[in-house]
């Protein structure tokens, strides 16, 4: 194998951070505290490996063997093929039974963990060998000059065999022995905390080092799971070559058609901003049915209200969201803002865009999508990524955004955003001889003209309705027009 040569990880997510995978013989520190997932990793790494037929090595310095076997075990994974060598120091035949209380350990432990360490990678001349963790070496050694000389001599010794290694080590030993970082070729380091606003642990990936490749930089939220660590990398879309306006979404009624200068352009963004109960939700999926009634397969991203209550009422008005749903044609999935990570569910878009071949994206709502975004950065910067990636694609996107004021003070949206839209439809509630009707109009249009009237909306049992211009009426927007 070149030394240039990739290797996969065979952890979701870690091989596009890496551009490809681990650069093969080098050695990379995993660097985390208690609990963030570092042996996982680890096993996942090698399991891998063996799966492709590599020799693999793990040297456990900290937790018995059989534990580690028990532990990998409730992942599923069987370590058959993994050799598993245990140099703690209750398995080691001539480690003291009793503690040492004058003298440093390193001077009087009649074996060497380190020849013991040399022996083993001797012994099984692995592809890849993990070694957790070195922060106990650390401990063995009588001084920092010694353990920066033996660790030194441990890098280059794995780097020589030709084989690809993995060094656990505590985030608070490498703030104190700097030494560790400059002799291997790459670091991965793990974090975990917790939310303040979630009450809930986040876990990341953030790779500091790659020495002779680049790598895709930030923090990258992880998660274990049942079949083990999944990463959602962190990619800041660029501008996509898609043209926008080559198709046309229209919404099936006229005068709604008309009000947008003929529909909305394919490769565009829409918000559609109002207060609640003004129609946000079922407009846009008035748009969706239609779009899939034109041969255009759509999704919908349901932040806040659940299938069922989306179907009952697209039922109620006549929109046959249901027997869309049933053909596959339309896929509405629910997402539960305080679970998701941003990038998380920017890779399930993917998913949905280049191998469902969703033509057209709907988010219901930017204020549940703000919950889930809230820990990950600011709301503009993850609905940028979002936009770019979509209009990119050449994907019609629908964000439907709702305004806490139901008359009054008039604002596009409350996040700021609306600068990202192409389209901007707004909803509004007026009131008229002493009733309360719902209006509607295009405030923005990026591509092409459209009609800069107020129309009145209704949505009853019989659908969604369009009035023609209001002309009667003036000061609709204040909230209390007159004629």
């Amino acid at each position: 194998m070149r030394v240039d040569a990739r290797i996969p990880t065979g952890i979701p997510g870690l091989d596009e951070i890496l551009h490809g995978g681990l650069v093969a013989q080098n050695s990379y520190l995993i660097v985390g505290g208690a609990g963030t997932g570092k042996t996982v990793l680890s096993f996942q790494w090698l399991l891998s490996g063996r799966r492709a037929g590599a020799r693999c090595l793990y040297i456990t310095l900290a937790e018995p063997g059989g534990k580690i076997e028990r532990n990998v075990g409730s992942f599923g994974w069987e370590l058959g093929g993994v050799d598993l060598v245990d140099l703690t120091p209750a398995n080691l035949d001539d480690a003291p039974a009793d503690e040492y209380e004058v003298f440093p350990p390193s001077d009087v432990e009649r074996t060497s963990v380190w020849n013991q360490i040399y022996k083993a990678v001797k012994d099984h001349t692995p592809d890849r060998v993990v070694i957790d963790s070195i922060t106990q070496l650390r401990y063995l050694s009588t001084d920092e000059y010694q353990f920066r000389k033996q660790i030194l001599a441990l890098v280059a010794f794995l780097n020589r065999t030709g084989c690809t290694s993995f060094l656990a080590f505590e985030p608070t030993e490498l703030e104190r022995e700097t030494s560790v970082a400059l002799a291997v070729d790459g670091i991965l380091r793990l974090h975990r905390e917790v939310s303040p606003g979630r009450v809930i642990g986040l876990r990341s990936l953030e790779v500091e080092k790659v020495r002779g490749s680049d790598f895709m930089s930030g923090l990258h939220p992880m998660r274990i799971t049942s079949s083990g660590v999944q990463i959602f990398p962190h990619k800041i879309e660029p501008p996509g070559t898609a043209i926008p306006g080559v198709d046309m979404l229209r919404s099936g009624i006229a005068q709604l058609d008309a009000l947008l200068g003929g529909g909305l352009e394919s490769g565009t963004t829409t918000i559609v901003t109002g207060p609640c109960g003004a129609g946000k939700s079922t407009l846009g999926v008035q748009l969706l049915a239609q779009a899939v009634a034109d041969g255009k397969p759509s999704v919908l991203y349901a932040f806040e209200e659940s299938i069922p209550a989306i179907l009952a009422r697209c039922g109620g008005v006549g929109i046959p969201a249901a027997e869309m749903v049933e053909a596959g044609t339309l896929d509405i999935v629910r997402i539960n803002p305080l679970e998701l990570y941003p990038d998380e569910f920017l890779g399930i878009v993917r998913g949905a865009v280049e191998r469902e071949g969703r033509q057209v994206v709907m988010v219901d709502s930017l204020r549940g999508y703000a919950l889930a975004m809230e820990e990950f950065g600011t709301m503009v910067a993850n609905v940028s990524n979002l936009v770019t990636y979509l209009n990119g694609r050449g994907v019609t996107t629908l964000l439907i955004n709702e305004v806490e004021n139901i008359t009054g003070d008039l604002k596009a949206t409350e996040f700021a955003v609306s600068y990202l839209a192409d389209n901007i439809v707004l909803l509004r509630y007026a009131e008229y001889e002493s009733t309360v009707i719902k209006v509607v109009a295009c405030l923005k249009k990026r591509l092409g003209g459209f009609q800069p009237e107020l129309r009145q909306l209704r949505i009853d049992g019989d659908g969604i309705q369009v009035s023609a211009r209001l002309d009667h009426l003036r000061g609709i927007l204040t909230g209390v027009p007159i004629y």
